[in-house]
């Protein structure tokens, strides 16, 4: 890319929004006719030095790439650990196909979908903020603030007492680019975020653990469901834009998978293992609404800031046919109680399978390490049907030309 680029950011040390011409290289000095005159092999050969030097500088800034991950349980690395919550998994089989085969906090028999997604583009993977490991270098890499339990709203999740809310995560991610701020400078760390990745996952709890919590909950008194998913919808784009006024400028937006396919919905809401069809309703009408709303978006940003991840059909791909991704079955979790194993939380006492790659869902909620590596999948390459308006790896390849 050799033309300047028009760039709209938030100055590390002020609070209002300043333009700013951004050049990716030094911009070429003005260069006579009879300059040209004096070019000679050895200059050609300083060319094709250089371009080998750019690449592989193409290279290692995408590996030095920082990443930031904002949500709930299916993202959360291990900040319940550090709370007093009851949504936990500190405790086995959780963690029991990660590399230490120990429980990490993420609710997964291994790796969840940053780790996976980190491991695609490889990053090393990022730390949960609450983490004391994460000081000096390790903040370079980038850092999960999310956190289980949370919604998009506040009042989601109350009944897990102690959790990282996402207005709360926001300020830690403050807190994040003070001290990284102090670690490589203020203009250095701006830049540094700047050109992050950036993932946040919100959504689901807002309907499982809130709207549909119990028969006529608050919420549900409160809105009708269309009302209601335009309610958390204009909620979110406060949320994305406050993102973006923190210096996001590459964040992949999931919406919700298909609620009413979870082992623990069917075990509570279905007599016949058919997904439940009011939550499927719900997600129905919010995901639709997510993509429309991310798209305003970006037309009023001016550019493709924030991309559409569409979990709900990333996941109904395995759950309608799961065999085809060599499962055994999506209905039944590898590790829980009760009716498709959905019911309570997983726990040491639980029933456990024996070959997790054979289940598409871990425990009552969360998919299994092989689901999570399906869905990363369709992250990387996958069509506008998946990711609009671009794949990951589309945005690698551009932001690997800035």
């Amino acid at each position: 890319m050799c033309s300047p680029s028009l760039h709209t950011s938030l100055h590390p040390s002020t609070s209002h929004i300043t333009p700013y011409i951004y050049y990716p290289f030094p911009k070429p000095p003005s260069v006579s006719d009879n300059y040209y005159s004096f070019i000679t092999m050895s200059m050609a050969f300083c060319i094709i030095a250089t371009t080998l030097f750019m690449s592989l500088s193409f290279s290692s800034a995408q590996s030095s790439r920082a990443f930031f991950v904002f949500g709930d349980s299916l993202v959360d690395s291990g900040n319940n650990d550090f709370l007093a919550t009851t949504a936990r998994a500190d405790a086995p089989p959780y963690g029991i196909d990660f590399p230490t085969h120990r429980p990490t906090g993420r609710f997964s028999n291994g790796l969840n979908i940053p780790d996976i997604i980190s491991e695609q583009l490889g990053l090393e993977p990022t730390l949960p903020y609450l983490s004391p490991l994460l000081m000096g270098e390790k903040l370079l890499v980038g850092a999960n603030f999310a956190s289980a339990g949370i919604g998009i709203l506040n009042d989601t999740g109350f009944q897990f007492l102690h959790i990282i809310h996402i207005y709360k995560q926001l300020k830690l991610f403050q807190h994040y680019q003070q001290r990284l701020s102090a670690h490589i400078g203020a203009e250095e760390a701006w830049r540094h975020v700047n050109q992050a990745l950036v993932l946040i996952t919100l959504g689901g709890n807002d309907f499982v653990n809130n709207y549909y919590l119990v028969p006529y909950s608050a919420r549900s008194r409160q809105f009708s469901l269309p009302d209601y998913v335009n309610y958390i919808i204009s909620e979110y784009r406060l949320i994305l834009k406050r993102l973006y006024g923190l210096g996001g400028r590459r964040v992949l937006v999931t919406g919700t998978g298909p609620m009413g396919c979870v082992p623990a919905e069917l075990a509570l809401r279905s007599g016949n293992g058919e997904c439940d069809v009011e939550l499927q309703r719900a997600s129905s009408l919010f995901n639709p609404q997510l993509v429309e709303m991310v798209k305003g978006l970006n037309r009023e940003i001016g550019a493709h800031v924030f991309i559409a991840v569409n979990a709900y059909e990333m996941n109904m791909d395995f759950v309608n046919n799961p065999r085809a991704y060599g499962f055994v079955t999506s209905k039944i979790a590898c590790c829980g109680q009760g009716p498709y194993n959905g019911v309570g939380l997983c726990t040491p006492i639980s029933n456990l399978c024996p070959n997790r790659d054979l289940y598409a869902f871990w425990d009552p909620f969360h998919p299994s390490e092989k689901a999570n590596r399906i869905i990363v999948q369709q992250m990387m390459t996958g069509s506008v049907q998946y990711m609009h308006p671009m794949n990951l790896s589309t945005i690698m390849a551009i932001d690997s030309r800035v």
